[in-house]
């Protein structure tokens, strides 16, 4: 029989509730539990696809192709796994079905209310989902926070759902430091305010600058009627929360809440990972040359999947972000850089500034990865400066030598919203290729979002030059490498290999990338 834990978040958004979910999963994992995150998110939006990353982060790609929100990553980087589009459910699906199901007579004679049929869909939905995979505890995140118009129906259903199952509420909240001192009373108006939407949270857990103290858990148990207030403070890494959490109690508060048998956890090889991050003498500077430097969180799995491998090589990294645009004048920002990475994006804005940056690593023989858009610019700046064409993208204007394409089955695709290539999708790696030791074989899999291909006329002309193909899918171009002879280690990959990391299985992508950087010397 499953439970169901509901992580709210309440007084302001950014606290973390993906990263505190994944890690509550993580706690129960390492008894032996198996866990499914599920996440609500009340805009309007069928999925995340067409959001600009400023404005929400990155759009993080699940395995089946399903375009979702960045803290997926965070769950799948946790708990080590491939979710499918059912764990997403946005205030757009929603609304989409139950108009679909009013369209076709579902409710005759009935008017279609957010109570019970809205309420009534979320239930179901959710219970269905935990009855499916077969998972002892469904993990619950209400995006936005208590208070919003866009999830009170949500919660309205969760308040329903603890009628009908076990469902235990975690409040995560925020204490402010006022000159030295942690204030409560944000909190307790909160909890007041969940108290009137008859949600009385079971556990409450605090983000805060600094450690809290007896007086502080007191006053929080006593005015926001809880027994358990367990502290998130700040953490040199998001990867300790779970033994954080730990060392917390939180097992123990779950444990009585539901009844269960002690049961001892095995974080040993998470630990283990931890302080492969402690005690380096050196620092190493990658540079991500992109357009949404000003919201790093549009690079959230790239930065995290370089993180995880770092706990494969014997030095720091120290992650740089440069704004593409920037370098289409001066090329400085790139200097101290031991490594480059141009990752995926859209548009014409910062083009030539990339262009500009694989240009220099190549001349400089500086280890760079390419991911998507960053493999497809590899390749214009391939064609261009060795071959001497007029190269370009037809994304982005027309020119004699259109090296980059529209895919064929993108031709006449007129919707925006989940229309790109998405998804897993298999490789073939040629033989006797760097890609081929990365992988150490002929065949992987990655996961795509583009719309957008190497041109095939073209690829013949490049080979005979010193740009390599090194995969193939169906008779598309899925990655390039240099010769290593001449221009070093440089690799482009079509798929997104930052979305396959998880903390306890490092991406070998960018495993090898970074031995290449610790092998680099400037010249």
């Amino acid at each position: 029989m499953p439970r169901f834990i509901v992580v709210l978040g309440s007084i302001m958004s950014g606290l973390g509730k993906g990263i505190l979910s994944a890690s509550i999963g993580k706690v129960l994992q390492a008894r032996g539990f198996s866990v499914a995150p599920i996440k609500f998110d009340g805009y309007l939006n069928v999925d995340c696809g067409t959001m600009n990353p400023f404005r929400h982060g990155e759009v993080f790609v699940l395995a089946d192709g399903t375009e979702v929100d960045m803290d997926f990553g965070t769950y799948e980087r946790f708990l080590g796994l491939n979710l499918n589009k059912r764990a997403s459910l946005t205030g757009g699906k929603i609304f989409q079905r139950i108009i679909e199901k009013e369209r076709k007579g579902d409710y005759l004679g009935r008017d279609v209310q957010f109570v019970p049929h809205v309420t009534d869909y979320i239930k179901t939905y959710v219970k269905d989902y935990a009855k499916d995979l077969n998972a002892d505890f469904v993990l619950i995140e209400v995006g936005g926070t208590v208070g919003d118009i866009e999830n009170s129906y949500f919660i309205e259903a969760m308040r329903q759902l603890s009628l009908e199952e076990e469902v235990l509420f975690i409040q995560l909240t925020y204490l402010p430091d006022l000159y030295g001192e942690l204030k409560t009373k944000p909190t307790q108006h909160a909890s007041k305010m969940l108290l009137g939407m008859g949600i009385q949270p079971n556990i409450i857990i605090t983000r805060s600058d600094k450690p809290i103290d007896a007086t502080v858990r007191e006053k929080l148990r006593t005015y926001c009627n809880v027994e358990h207030v367990f502290n998130d403070t700040e953490l040199k890494t998001v990867y300790e929360l779970p033994l954080r959490l730990e060392a917390e109690g939180l097992w123990k508060a779950i444990q009585n809440y539901f009844s269960l048998p002690e049961k001892s956890a095995d974080l040993s090889k998470w630990a283990d990972r931890l302080r492969a991050l402690e005690e380096r003498q050196e620092t190493k500077t990658i540079a991500i040359v992109g357009k949404y430097t000003k919201q790093i969180d549009s690079y959230a799995s790239l930065r995290e999947a370089l993180h995880i491998s770092s706990t494969e090589v014997p030095f720091n990294i120290r992650i740089k972000y440069v704004e593409a645009e920037n370098v289409e004048r001066d090329t400085s920002p790139l200097h101290d850089a031991d490594g480059i990475i141009v990752p995926g994006g859209f548009g014409n804005r910062g083009v030539e500034g990339k262009i500009k940056a694989i240009e220099y690593a190549r001349k400089n023989h500086i280890p760079y990865l390419g991911i998507c858009f960053g493999m497809q610019l590899m390749v214009v700046e391939y064609a261009r400066n060795v071959l001497g064409l007029d190269a370009c993208s037809e994304e982005l204007g027309k020119c004699a030598d259109p090296v980059i394409i529209l895919q064929p089955e993108q031709e006449g695709v007129k919707q925006m919203g989940g229309t790109l290539r998405l998804g897993d999708y298999e490789m073939e790696v040629k033989p006797g290729t760097i890609l081929s030791e990365i992988y150490e074989g002929r065949e992987a899999v990655e996961r795509h979002r583009h719309r957008y291909e190497v041109n095939p006329t073209y690829v013949g002309k490049l080979e005979e030059q010193g740009l390599i193909v090194s995969a193939y899918h169906k008779g598309l171009v899925e990655a390039v490498e240099y010769d290593r002879q001449k221009w070093g280690f440089g690799i482009g990959l079509q798929a997104h290999p930052e979305f396959t990391a998880k903390f306890e299985k490092p991406s070998p992508v960018f495993t090898r990338f970074l031995k290449e950087v610790g092998k680099w010397t400037k010249q």
